[in-house]
């Protein structure tokens, strides 16, 4: 007979034979029958003990810890809710919600009626939510059963998300914008030109050309700039490794965009030490070209442009480009590296400017790991400052 308190039955078999040995070699019945006795006993002593079920309690506990230990190395806010209450919020959970919402109704810590109908969802699902934490925040809530008891709750911030698709939507929108303004112009008077040719006379055809010309050299620029600011978007993922010499660069790049101006206003001040910085040539001449190409065009024409490089205590080289202009409203100064902000759209354009110089330059300045400071005082003028770390050894 099998079960938790039998004797093995090989055990006692052998009692048995035993003691029947004995009486047959001629011992003492008693002393047979004692020793028999020993020896069922100490089989019914040693027979191993039935194994005991785990409470029902202990069990449970051990499965809540281990969804606690597991949910707490997930890099997602999860929550662990006993059918309304909160028993587990991850650290990054906390972060979100605060630490006080452990142990409490699941409906009291999310609060937003979304989320609560979610909770009310017998079989659990997915929602997206504007303005969970925050108005303008969007987050995506996940409700999952773990069983009929237990439900897990994930949380996923696709704020971020949103306005970086908004932002592309508006930047198609823009770019659309200011490509179509020069082509309309074209298209106009080319038109004029063609239907009326016979009508026009030289002197105002010579201006209508002018006039083609100036925005098919508006559009070049336009598209040259989008081209540059997705070049440098695309690898601002990947930092420079070539070393170069700052002051030289900058030398360099400055005398050919005031060349390029036709003026000999810009003034550029190196030093005699080398600025070592790791970098893209291109895009460095760029960004110093771009800086200047502003200060010409909207500083005072009657005053230089100082471009200086100087080298920083803590291991930075810096650049700066001044001009002596009218300032710039302390308002705008935030929005200015937006793609296509403009302080004063028309005295933009018609100094030839697309909208995307200082866009490119943070760009350009994010993937140098540097900084991009601009100060301006209305009257006096602007300073963009721009830091690079030095290169070391």
């Amino acid at each position: 007979m099998q079960g938790g308190n039998s004797l093995p039955i090989g055990g006692l078999t052998l009692a048995i034979v035993g003691t029947g040995g004995m009486l047959l070699a001629g011992a003492d019945p008693i002393l047979a029958s004692a020793v028999a006795i020993l020896w069922v006993g100490s089989l019914w002593l040693s027979r191993p003990e039935p194994p005991q079920p785990r409470p029902a309690s202990d069990n449970l506990r051990l499965s809540r810890d281990g969804i606690r230990n597991l949910i707490e190395q997930f890099s997602l806010p999860l929550l662990l809710v006993d059918r309304d209450r909160i028993i587990h919020a991850n650290v990054h959970a906390r972060e979100v919600l605060g630490s006080h919402v452990i142990r409490q109704d699941a409906r009291v810590a999310l609060r937003h009626p979304q989320a609560i109908a979610l909770l009310d969802e017998p079989r659990g699902g997915t929602a997206t939510i504007r303005g969970m934490f925050g108005s303008n925040s969007i987050w995506q809530m996940t409700r999952q059963p773990v069983d009929e008891r237990y439900w897990l709750i994930e949380l996923h911030n696709r704020t971020a998300e949103a306005d970086i698709s908004r932002a592309h939507t508006d930047f198609v929108a823009n770019a659309s914008h200011e490509l179509r303004t020069p082509l309309a112009s074209i298209i106009g008077y080319l038109e004029t030109l063609v239907d009326d040719d016979d009508q026009v006379d030289a002197k105002t055809a010579h201006r209508f050309h002018e006039t083609v010309l100036r925005e098919a050299l508006r559009l070049r620029s336009l598209v040259s700039d989008l081209m540059s600011l997705s070049r440098v978007e695309a690898e601002k993922h990947e930092p420079p490794a070539a070393l170069l010499d700052l002051a030289k660069l900058t030398q360099k790049a400055a005398t050919d965009a005031a060349n390029a101006a036709g003026t000999d206003r810009v003034v550029v001040r190196t030093g005699d030490a080398e600025a070592l910085i790791k970098g893209d040539r291109q895009q460095l001449e760029q960004l110093v070209r771009n800086l200047v190409d502003n200060a010409l065009k909207y500083g005072d024409p009657e005053q230089p442009v100082d471009v200086a490089v100087t080298t920083e205590q803590g291991g930075r080289a810096q650049l700066t480009v001044t001009d002596r202009g009218e300032g710039i409203a302390a308002e705008h100064l935030p929005h200015l590296t937006r793609r296509f902000y403009r302080t004063d759209p028309g005295r933009s354009r018609a100094a030839g400017g697309t909208g995307l110089g200082l866009a490119i330059v943070k760009h350009i300045v994010e993937r140098h790991r540097g900084r991009l400071d601009i100060d301006s005082k209305q009257g006096l003028g602007t300073t963009v400052t721009v830091r690079f770390p030095v290169a070391e050894g």
